[in-house]
Parts: structure tokens; sequence; C-alpha cells
């Protein structure tokens, strides 16, 4: 008999909603639309394919971008996608409530913008902050760590078996992009263990913090940091003494070694938040922001790349303007007045484009 989650999930409703957020911004895309034609057909389809337990997800699509540094994205067929909008639409309230405020990444009414405008309150209020990330986060995570964490939410068996399709599915590949450590009490065996969730899946932006949130409670309730905020794998400590900082640094490093992940030990430091905080992008003072001079560089040449294409004319000038403003409405979040009026001020070309 089909539990009242999973009877949610398969639910043509949800399955509809879904879709229609999969297919938000990407109705021009090809998958999308090959999807969108006969919708319907479709959708029954993939939920006589859950309900049936006969669902199996599709190979992923791999390409690389530089955003800041190189990553290698997964993208799954557009199906899929679906179903992992229409799993995350039930079971992401039943984490919600278990989640730390302080937690930013994938989370609605938190985001990039809110994580940047929490940290500096902190900067406003402490004198020395730890800012950390972690080595190769998506291609570390463990997928045992993971399932048990997941079933101590989730106790459907139905709806734990589709979280173990997609997350079977991501196996293996990021395996290039992951440097085998091993931990306290491992064998052998250890180069077995499976392991990654693909970057591009949305599941795995949400199984990201389903990961962390138990380290989350560690810093809030065992190092009773009271400044404290995670998006994703970057995360900032903040105290009035540097020595109670550095002892916090060790105890992370331990915990996260039970997590089977690896603190950026030379990156972590303690510093005066006076010095800057780079953040999101954005270098944070107490009193004010900055924008990371390699995004200034790689916005100007993507600027005239773009303004070369509408020339051209691959493009329309309303997609080279929705460039131009996506960028403005980041970097507004700073003191960027002047540098925006001397980036779009320059002149892009000697001759008009048309």
């Amino acid at each position: 008999m089909t539990s009242s989650l999973y009877a949610a999930i398969t639910a043509w409703e949800n399955l509809l909603s879904a879709f229609q957020k999969a297919a938000r911004g990407k109705r021009g895309q090809p998958s999308t639309a090959q999807f969108e034609h006969q919708l319907a057909d479709k959708l029954l389809a993939l939920q006589t394919e859950l309900t049936t337990r006969a669902y199996q997800p599709g190979r992923y699509v791999h390409f690389v971008i530089d955003d800041p540094k190189q990553r290698k994205i997964s993208a799954a067929p557009f199906r899929d996608r679906v179903v992992q909008h229409a799993l995350c639409r039930q079971i992401e309230p039943l984490f919600e409530r278990s989640f730390i405020f302080d937690s930013y990444a994938n989370r609605l009414g938190k985001g990039t913008h809110r994580a940047i405008d929490r940290l500096q309150q902190f900067a406003g209020r402490y004198r020395y902050v730890l800012r950390c990330d972690v080595v190769q986060f998506f291609p570390s995570l463990d997928h045992a760590r993971l399932e048990a964490e997941l079933k101590r939410k989730i106790r459907d068996e139905d709806t734990l078996w589709l979280c173990d399709q997609i997350l079977r599915s991501g196996a293996g590949v990021l395996a290039d992009e992951y440097d085998l450590v091993y931990f306290p009490g491992d064998d052998l065996f250890a180069l077995g263990r499976p392991r990654g969730l693909p970057i591009g899946n949305l599941t795995s932006q949400f199984w990201a913090n389903c990961y962390l949130n138990p380290f989350d409670h560690f810093v809030k309730r065992e190092l009773r940091c009271p400044a404290y905020l995670r998006y994703v794998d970057d995360f900032a400590l903040f105290s009035n003494d540097k020595a109670e900082l550095w002892a916090w640094k060790r105890a992370m490093v331990e915990r996260l070694a039970a997590w089977r992940l690896i603190l950026h030990e030379t990156s972590a430091q303690v510093v005066p938040v006076e010095s800057g905080i780079p953040w999101l992008g954005f270098v944070v003072y107490p009193a004010y922001r900055r924008v990371k001079a390699r995004n200034v560089v790689k916005f100007t040449r993507r600027l005239r790349l773009r303004w070369a294409e509408y020339a051209a004319g691959r493009i329309t000038f309303a997609e080279f303007d929705a460039s131009v403003q996506g960028w403005i409405n980041h970097v507004r979040y700073a003191d960027t007045w002047g540098l925006r009026e001397h980036i779009l001020g320059q002149p892009l070309r000697r001759t008009s484009p048309h």
C-alpha cells in the first residue's frame, strides 16, 4: 500500500507543479519543449513508473564551468528534473523545521544576498572572524552518511527507494574530481564507498543542507557559537576572542572528519573583520562591501563578448540587456555605484553594431 507521503509525491497535481518549476526559465530549450509536447501523456507515464517502482534515472550530460573556479556540472534529463522537483516539494518541509536559522543556501526566503546581509551584521558586532570551506565538497559527500541522515526524517520505504534511485544515479559522477582520503578506522574497502552528488541536481543542493545540518547544530549547541552562518559549504564563525575561534577550528576539523569531510586548513584563518571577509563573490567589511576584483574582470570580458554577439546578430538587444541587468542586480548589494558607472560607461567598440 502506498504511503501518504509517496502518494503526495506521485500525485498528478504535484507532478504538474514539479514540471512547471523545472520548466521555469527554460521553456525555449529543446529538452523542455520535447517533454511539454503531449505533456499529460508524459506525466501519466512518469506517474506510472514511480508508483510501480519501475522508474530509473537517465544518463547525465556533463560540462565544465569556471564560476568562480572550474567545476564539473552534471545535467540530468528533463524528466528526471521533474521527478526531483516532485520529491523535494514534499520532503523539504520534513527537514526545514530542523535547519538552523542561519543556513542560507537553497531555502525559501534565504539566498545569497540574505547571507551577505547577515554576515555583515555579524561583522559589525564582533572583532574577529573564522571563514571556512570544505575541500572537494560535492565529490566528497558520503552516500552511507547521507542515507542515514535522510532516514532520520523519512520513515517511508517508497520515498526512501526514490531517494536511493536518484542517489545511485550520481555515484561516481564526480570520481575524477575527488582525491581519496583515508579517515580514522578506514580499511582498503574505503576506496569503494559510494560518494559524490552531481552538481546541477536540485536534490544535490537540498541534500547538501541535510548532510551538514548536524554540523550546524554542533557549532551552535556544542561549541555554543552565537554568530555562525553557512551557505552550502562556506561558513563563518565570529567572536571577540581569537583563541576561542582557533579552538573552535580544531573542534570542527575533528567533527567534519567524522562526516568524511576535510576543512581547507590554509584558508581557514582567524582575521580581524576590518580586513574584509571574502564571501559569495564579495569582500564584506563592517560598514561597506566590495565586489571581488576577479568578478569585475570576468564581467567586463563577458560584457564585451555579449556585445560582440549582439553586433553579429546572434542575440537580441533584449538578451544583451538581460545580461547587464542581471549583473547590476547582483552587484547593487555592494557599494558599486562608481564601479557600475565606470564599467558601463566604457565604449564597448568603436562603431555601432548596426
